[in-house]
């Protein structure tokens, strides 16, 4: 069965079975090879938050560290034009097969205490890690990105259905 087959499957499995379901836990992924997950990711769309209210063009890259994590740099232009970058570490929940990753970031984003469990769960990912769907478990945050700027619109809008059925306010998605 192709990788597109099975998530309708389980959009539809998803939505005839009730639809958003905020109290059942967000599943993830069951393994995410970090080598391969390593690299650059354009952001599709996201779920609107503070800390990138003035971001356009973001985009984030992973580098693999000797101790298992990832170097993580985020960037962005801003609403002036002008280049935004923040450098934090990613680190593998154990147990989760690297697919719940606990993200921090440096400066005053570094007082924001991060959940054990993780705070960026990979919750969908394409067999060639050419997309990735990305949310934390209470669903305020969500992000679809891709290796490229943009998306199939078939695929994009399977993503959109999946993130639905999951509970995610898609309606309040910000695209590039």
């Amino acid at each position: 069965m192709t990788p597109l087959r099975r998530s309708l499957l389980a959009v539809l499995a998803c939505c005839l079975l009730g639809g958003r379901h905020r109290a059942a836990p967000l599943p993830t992924v069951p393994y995410v090879d970090l080598a391969r997950y390593a690299g650059t990711w354009h952001e599709v769309a996201r779920l609107p938050n503070v800390f990138q209210a003035s971001c356009a063009c973001s985009h984030a890259r992973y580098e693999p560290r000797p101790d298992g994590s990832l170097t993580v740099v985020n960037s962005c232009v801003t609403r002036r034009g002008r280049s935004r970058q923040v450098v934090g570490r990613a680190e593998p929940v154990p147990c989760s097969g690297n697919a719940r990753l606990r993200v921090r970031f440096g400066g005053f984003a570094a007082l924001v205490p991060v959940a054990r469990e993780g705070n960026y769960w990979i919750i969908a990912l394409d067999d060639d890690y050419q997309w990735a769907m990305v949310g934390t478990p209470d669903r305020r945050f969500l992000w679809i990105l891709a290796r490229d700027t943009c998306l199939p619109p078939e695929v994009y809008a399977d993503l959109v259905q999946r993130a639905q059925c999951l509970g995610f306010d898609v309606d309040r998605l910000v695209t590039r």
